[in-house]
Parts: C-alpha cells; structure tokens; sequence
C-alpha cells in the first residue's frame, strides 16, 4: 500500500515542475522526493519521468498515468478540503504570495497577530513583484494589484487601489511640468517592469481614455527603486498612491496631470478554484478583508 501514498507526490511533482518546488510545496527535501518517486516506478515497474541535470519531463507512460491519477488526487483533496470546513480550530501549511513593497507596508505587519490569534496555522509568505503561478508554485492564496487576467483563479477584492503620475520639486524646476498626458513623451518616464497595462499609461479625460506610451532611460522590477529614482529626480513616475502619499503631503513629490485620472485598481485575494476552500484560506481572507477593508490606497 506504501506506493499509494506515492502519489499525490507524484502529482504535485508534475503540476510543479521540479522536485524542488514539489518539496517546498510539501514540506519535503529535494531527496526524499525522488525517493519516493523512484520507488513508485520501481514498484510500477515503468518509467515515470525523464530527468535531466535542468528539466523534468513526462515519459509516454508518464503522461498516461498522470491523466488516470490526476482527477484521483483531486477528489481525495477536495475531501479533505471538505473536511477542512468542518474544523473549529484551523490548522495546517499554509502558502501565500504577495507583491514585495504592498507585502513589505502593510501584510508583513500583520503576520505577528494573524499568528497568534491562529498558532496551528504555519504560514510561509513569498515575496515578489512577478506574477506567480499559484498551482505550479504551491500557493494557496496570492494578494494581486491591478487589472486580473482571465483565468480559472478565483479573486475576491479586499480594497480599492488608486495610482498618481509624480515627479520630484526638482525634477519639475528643471524640466517644467507636463500640462496634458501627450507632453509626457517630452520627459523622463520611469518604468516599472511588470506594469499590468505594459508600457502604456492611461488616463481618463473629458473626450474619453486616453493612451500614452512615455518614453525614458530607467526601467526595473521594484516599487521601491522607482520610487527612489523619482525622489532622486530622475524623472516622473507612475506609483500607487500608497507608496507616495506621505511624499505628496511632506511636498518631496508633487501630484501632475489631476485632472487626468489614471484607472483606479483593486486589491485582490487570489485562490486557485476548487469545490471546498480550506478553513486555513477562509480565515485568512476574513482576516485581510477586516484588517485591510477600510485602508486608504487611493
């Protein structure tokens, strides 16, 4: 019977795409997971997956056995996800992703009392600005800013989420200030890399959305340097509201093109879909939306 506990590994192998992140996803080392995938194909008698020094790859009858084991897994842990709902004391891994500086302001000082009010809950928070793949990571819940693509994930808005176009007093008494969102191809535009619209800005007006491609020397993954980078009077940047507020009120940044307003956004818990969400996920998101609700971000 041993090898059938085998086989939610070798799922999660699959959806994962690594022992690694199969291992992180399931508290085991990188080791003890081959392991047990060897012994399952010792035990089936057939290779599983074709293993290199940098990828990890069905074979034939692999790809056969996942199909069959797949919807298998699923239905036990949909089971135990049905379980879950019934627990009076929630319990268990629990895997978050949030973006960096959004996770750095305003999730990191939480943790401490979300912990304590639940001790049976481990937590582990990734930080990062990319958009992760919540199934392939392991990830039962991610917090999202911005506009959410299509997809089978489901997205419950904690709060809204407002952004400003700003600049440094002396980068604008140097380079004057952009009276229309078209003069802003005349300045230095800092880029943030994983901008959900791309390159281009947008803004409402009286004749309707407007789109602007601004054009500069500066362009990174990370809040926090554009942020810095505008300060330091590189140029004007695109930023949420809750970065820059305090700066705008000290006056260090200054607000431009207000009567052009920039999209307003969400903040958004994300979960993968699935028929019992587990009471470890439910309470955490009760506990965002109670302590989050009410912020200002715009």
């Amino acid at each position: 019977m041993e090898h059938f506990s085998a086989l939610p590994i070798f799922v999660t192998v699959v959806e994962c795409g690594s022992f690694s992140a199969a291992g992180q996803k399931l508290g085991l080392s990188k080791s003890a997971i081959s392991k047990r995938i060897t012994q399952l194909e010792q035990h089936l008698g057939i290779q599983l997956l074709q293993r290199t020094t940098r990828s990890l790859s069905l074979t034939d009858a692999g790809a056969r056995y996942f199909e069959y084991i797949r919807p298998a897994v699923q239905l036990t842990q949909e089971g135990l996800d049905a379980i879950s709902e019934l627990q009076q004391v929630p319990k268990g891994n629990l895997r978050i992703s949030v973006p960096m500086v959004f996770g750095r302001l305003y999730i990191a000082p939480l943790i401490a009392e979300f912990l304590k009010r639940y001790p049976d809950i481990q937590l582990q928070m990734q930080m990062d600005d990319k958009t992760t793949d919540l199934i392939a990571g392991g990830f039962d819940l991610a917090i999202r800013i911005g506009e959410l693509p299509d997809s089978s994930l489901i997205a419950r808005k904690i709060a809204p989420c407002l952004s400003v176009i700003c600049a440094s007093t002396a980068y604008l008494a140097q380079h004057g200030s952009p009276m229309t969102p078209s003069e802003l191809t005349q300045h230095n535009c800092l880029f943030y890399s994983y901008f959900q619209d791309g390159v281009e800005w947008s803004f409402h007006s009286p004749d309707g959305a407007q789109r602007v491609q601004p054009k500069g020397n500066y362009q990174v993954n990370n809040s926090d340097a554009i942020h810095q980078a505008c300060l330091d009077g590189l140029g004007i940047a695109n930023l949420p509201r809750f970065i820059v507020e305090s700066d705008l009120q000290a006056g260090r940044l200054q607000a431009l093109l207000t009567d052009y307003p920039l999209p307003e956004h969400g903040i958004y818990a994300v979960y993968p879909q699935r028929k019992y969400l587990p009471t470890k996920v439910t309470v955490l998101i009760e506990f965002l939306m109670e302590k989050l609700a009410s912020g200002k971000f715009g």
